[in-house]
C-alpha cells in the first residue's frame, strides 16, 4: 500500500465515518429523553457485539497489517518487535487517560435511565457537575477513539466501517452518562443533549489532529506503528470498558453472545473481501 498518497475522497470518507462514531453520544442523549427505563438486554448484547467486532479486527486484521507494513521497511524479526511494542503502546496510553480521570465522572461508570434523580438544589448542582465532567471526559477519552477510526478509513474501508460501528455503538452509554444527570439536574432537555453531542465531536477533533500531523511524513513506518497502536487501544477499549459494561447492563451470557456474534459478523465480513 502507498501510505503517502492520500486523495482527498479517502480522507473525506474516513472523517465521515469518524464523525458517524462520535455523535452516537446523541443516540445515548436521546435514549434518555425517550425512554423512562434502559432496555438492558439490548444495550448489553450491543456492547458484547462491539467487542467482539473490535477484539476481532484488531487481532486478526489490523495487528496483522501493521506487522506486515513495518517488516516491508525494517524486516520480519525488527517489524514484529516494534508491532508488538507499538501494540501495547497503545493499551499503556489508552490506559493512563482512563487512570486520569475521576471515578465519578469517568464515562464508563454505568448510569442508567431510571437511577439518577435529584432530589434538592444540592443534589441537582452535583448531578449537574457530573454530566459536565463526564461529557469532558468522554471528550478527553474519545480523541485517541477518533484516531484508530480515522486511521483505519484511510486504509481499508472493510474494516473501518465495522469499527465505526462498533465504536458507535460503545458511544451509545457514555450519551446517556451524560445527559441523564444534567437533565435531571436543569431540567434542561435541549442543553443536556448539545452537551452529549459535542463531546462525541472529540472524535473527528481527534482525527482531523491526528491528520495534520502526520500527513507530512505518513509512511509505511508511521502507518504500521499507528495502526499497531490503533489495536491495542481498541483491545484495551473492548476488555476493559465494553465487556464489563455489556456485564452489568445484562446477565453474564448475554454479553458473551454478543461477543461471539460480534466476532462471526467480523469474520465473515473479512472473508466476503478476500
Amino acid at each position: 500500500m502507498d501510505t503517502a498518497n492520500l486523495d482527498s475522497s479517502t480522507v473525506l470518507f474516513a472523517f465521515m465515518l469518524t464523525l458517524f462514531a462520535g455523535l452516537a453520544t446523541g443516540i445515548g442523549s436521546a435514549l434518555a429523553f425517550f425512554t423512562k427505563s434502559t432496555n438492558k438486554r439490548f444495550l448489553s448484547v450491543s456492547l458484547g457485539f462491539s467487542a467482539g467486532v473490535m477484539i476481532y479486527v484488531s487481532m486478526v486484521e489490523i495487528f496483522q497489517k501493521a506487522k506486515t507494513a513495518l517488516s516491508l521497511v525494517h524486516g520480519d524479526k525488527l517489524g514484529a518487535t516494534y508491532t508488538v511494542i507499538a501494540f501495547f503502546t497503545g493499551m499503556a496510553i489508552i490506559a493512563i487517560i482512563d487512570k486520569l480521570i475521576p471515578s465519578a465522572e469517568n464515562p464508563h461508570e454505568i448510569r442508567k435511565v431510571e437511577d439518577v434523580k435529584g432530589n434538592s438544589e444540592a443534589d441537582n448542582k452535583k448531578l449537574y457537575r457530573m454530566g459536565v465532567f463526564t461529557a469532558l471526559a468522554i471528550a478527553i477519552h474519545n480523541f485517541p477513539e477518533g484516531l484508530a477510526t480515522f486511521a483505519a478509513g484511510l486504509t481499508d474501508p472493510t474494516i473501518a466501517i465495522p469499527i465505526a460501528v462498533a465504536i458507535a455503538i460503545h458511544n451509545i452509554p457514555e450519551g446517556i452518562a451524560v445527559s441523564v444527570p444534567i437533565s435531571f439536574a436543569t431540567g434542561n432537555k435541549k442543553k443536556a443533549f448539545l452537551l452529549s453531542f459535542l463531546s462525541g465531536l472529540a472524535e473527528p477533533v481527534g482525527a482531523l489532529i491526528g491528520y495534520f500531523f502526520l500527513r507530512s511524513f505518513f509512511n509505511d513506518t508511521v502507518f504500521g506503528l499507528l495502526f499497531a497502536g490503533v489495536a491495542g487501544i481498541m483491545v484495551f477499549i473492548s476488555l476493559d470498558e465494553l465487556l464489563p459494561t455489556a456485564k452489568e447492563y445484562g446477565e453474564h451470557h448475554l454479553s458473551i453472545y454478543g461477543l461471539i456474534a460480534g466476532m462471526v459478523v467480523m469474520a465473515v465480513s473479512l472473508l466476503l473481501f478476500i
